[in-house]
């Protein structure tokens, strides 16, 4: 095996090789244009590209260092972990942020105890989470008739509604998508009150995007008017619901019901394999929490919850790190009480 730079002409091999969309060649190009530099490895048999690793880095202010971040990857073996470790000193990286795309059904005998012990023993420490730790995944294989019949009853009433009242799913993924989602979007933040990614992040994100297939806009419609919008995306045989916006009015007519279940044909359509619903609570959720109402509605869909392998840094620098970590837990302290405050 051969671990090495990824050069531009690689490029369609790169994209066959990974598995989720924020390690594709066209995220990274994106993430260039929010600031950030991007680093992409292979690993290769003979001329063969086996697996492919994109890390973006960050700058951390105060302390004339950067941050690795590795989303949603392979999980790497000893020697990717060396790669990648060196790959941290070329950027002068504190450490890398690893959050591989591993997950098992809740429930089930885990192996996530043994890669613990693996990642411990190579340098690395549980970090602070980026992305949510569970997640519902769908599986598309059954036939439509099946999937509609593993909905909770309450789900498939809510999405029963939403047709008998009228309400229609168009796709229109162009820049006038984009438009139409920020517009809800700014209304959905302003009531709910939760963070999200600006104008700029999401038109360089379309930018980037368009053309691959990856990104999908689609709306629901109630007379005349757009009630909800969502970006969809689609890789290698999976489908994701990583950004959605809707308005209050005309709640009562279920439209957000019906895209999610108009999705799921989507993909199915498209032959993808499984629906992985971006992000939810994990098997005993808080109803207290500002994310049941998230959980609740992507559980009617019949997925099975799943746990992701979890947030470890491979820190390159223990002595600074432990430095970092304690600035990082003070300053997120002061964002919760300031969030309590209002300030």
């Amino acid at each position: 095996m051969i671990i090495r730079e990824i050069r531009p002409e690689e490029r369609e091999a790169y994209n066959a090789a990974v598995q989720h969309p924020l390690q594709t060649w066209e995220w990274g190009d994106f993430r260039k244009t929010t600031g950030v530099s991007v680093a992409r490895l292979g690993v290769f048999e003979g001329n063969t590209l086996k697996k492919g690793f994109q890390i973006t880095f960050h700058p951390i202010p105060l302390f004339g260092q950067n941050v690795g971040y590795f989303p949603k990857g392979e999980m790497p073996d000893g020697n990717q972990l060396a790669a990648l470790k060196e790959l941290a000193g070329q950027h002068n990286a504190l450490f890398i942020k690893l959050e591989p795309n591993i997950a098992q059904k809740v429930g089930t005998p885990s192996a996530h105890a043994h890669i613990h012990k693996f990642l411990t023993e190579n340098g690395a420490q549980p970090g602070r989470a980026l992305f949510t730790k569970y997640s519902f995944l769908l599986d598309l294989t059954p036939t439509e008739e099946k999937l509609f019949e593993n909905l909770k009853s309450k789900t498939r009433y809510n999405v029963n509604l939403a047709a008998k009242k009228g309400v229609q799913i168009f796709e229109n993924t162009s820049l006038e998508g984009i438009e139409q989602y920020l517009d809800i979007l700014k209304e959905t933040t302003n009531r709910q009150g939760f963070y999200a990614h600006n104008e700029t992040y999401f038109k360089n994100m379309f930018e980037n995007l368009q053309g691959t297939g990856m990104m999908r806009i689609f709306n629901a419609v109630y007379q005349g008017k757009i009630l909800v919008s969502w970006i969809m995306f689609m890789h290698n045989g999976v489908l994701y619901y990583p950004y959605g916006a809707s308005r209050r009015e005309n709640r009562d007519v279920m439209a957000s019901n019906l895209m999610m279940w108009e999705m799921i044909k989507f993909g199915k359509a498209q032959g993808c394999s499984h629906f992985d619903m971006w992000g939810s609570l994990g098997p005993e959720p808080d109803k207290k929490s500002s994310w049941y109402g998230f959980h609740r509605f992507k559980e009617g869909y019949g997925g099975d919850l799943v746990e992701f392998l979890g947030t470890y840094d491979l820190v390159t620098n223990p002595s600074m790190y432990g430095m970092f970590r304690l600035v990082d837990n003070l300053r997120w302290k002061w964002l919760r009480l300031k969030a309590k405050l209002h300030i």
